[in-house]
């Protein structure tokens, strides 16, 4: 299984950003899509989830601001990120059941 996230970037603040996930896994469809950050110094933080059918979930620090979907038929996850702030800056990752893939820093500017 392979999870390639993308998207990330430098950004001001009060800008967007749209992360991307996409995975070579038979079971995307049937399986939990989660989007996890770490800032230097800190431990990983749940940003956001989507469910099988499309329950999401998110931190209260991103809700209003943040948004998670998905593309069963890419087998493609997103993050859409707005109304960025300087204390969003970290790695996000983006996890599918056990696997995770490889970070993409996201740096928002003040």
């Amino acid at each position: 299984v392979q999870l390639q996230a993308s998207g990330g970037g430098l950004v001001q603040a009060g800008g967007s950003l749209r992360l991307s996930c996409a995975a070579s896994a038979s079971f995307f469809r049937t399986s939990t899509l989660s989007w996890y950050r770490q800032a230097p110094g800190k431990q990983h933080e749940l940003v956001a989830l989507i469910g099988a059918y499309g329950t999401t979930n998110y931190a209260d620090s991103v809700k209003g601001r943040f948004t998670i979907s998905r593309d069963n038929a890419k087998n493609t996850a997103y993050l859409q990120m707005s109304s960025l702030k300087p204390e969003d800056t970290a790695v996000y990752y983006c996890r599918l059941g056990d696997f995770w893939g490889k970070g993409t820093q996201v740096t928002v500017s003040s």
